[in-house]
């Protein structure tokens, strides 16, 4: 199947689009024109956008789409950024996704978006997600959200948790938050599920 990745030339939407090439899927790299591909795995099929002004047809040919791209909470990239990366970029890929008859899309949300405290730090940001995450739960879509705790850039662990469980002020690291999003965009582990995330 072809699987589309927003923000696949990130820290961890890089490792997302390896592992999907390792599940024996194809894997198609949405990158800006100034993004450094580099980072993907070689022979991996790109797909010039930008998540801020996307076209009708940038799911053509997608079965599924994973959102694993984002400004960042602490980027200082702004509120303006923010806005049209995290909460109106998500979105209108989301609305493409539906109207292109993709079949299922993945989103890289974070742990708190669920319920953004108003009054926190990453207050503007979690907001963004939680309505990138409603409008996703909205649209028709078959679609899975994860909500990783706070990235680290260690490698992959054996004891990924999942679920209520989660303890919120522990940490994830970006192979594992990868190797999940693929699980759940290749093979549909978590269809319909919205989960929080650490690597224990």
């Amino acid at each position: 199947m072809n699987v589309l990745v927003a923000g696949s030339t990130g820290k961890t939407g890089s490792q997302l689009v390896a592992e999907i090439k390792e599940l024996g899927q194809t894997p198609v790299a949405l990158v800006r024109e100034s993004s450094d591909t580099s980072v993907l795995p070689d022979g991996v099929a790109t797909r010039i956008a930008d998540l801020t002004d996307l076209n009708d047809d940038v799911c053509a040919d997608a079965d599924v789409v994973v959102f694993a791209a984002g400004s960042g909470g602490s980027t200082g990239a702004g509120a303006e950024m923010t806005d049209k990366v995290d909460r109106e970029g998500a979105k209108r890929l989301i609305d493409i996704a539906a109207k292109s008859g993709v079949k299922r899309f993945v989103m890289l949300s974070s742990v708190g978006a669920d319920n953004p405290n108003p009054e926190g730090d990453l207050a503007h940001y979690l907001e963004a997600k939680h309505a990138a995450d409603e409008h996703l739960k909205a649209s028709g879509l078959t679609y899975s959200i994860l909500r990783p705790v706070a990235l680290t850039d260690g490698g992959r662990t054996d004891n990924i948790k999942l679920g209520s469980d989660v303890d919120k002020s522990a940490q994830a690291s970006r192979a594992d938050v990868a190797h999940v999003l693929a699980d759940a965009a290749v093979n549909g582990s978590y269809d319909g599920q919205s989960q929080d995330m650490q690597s224990a």
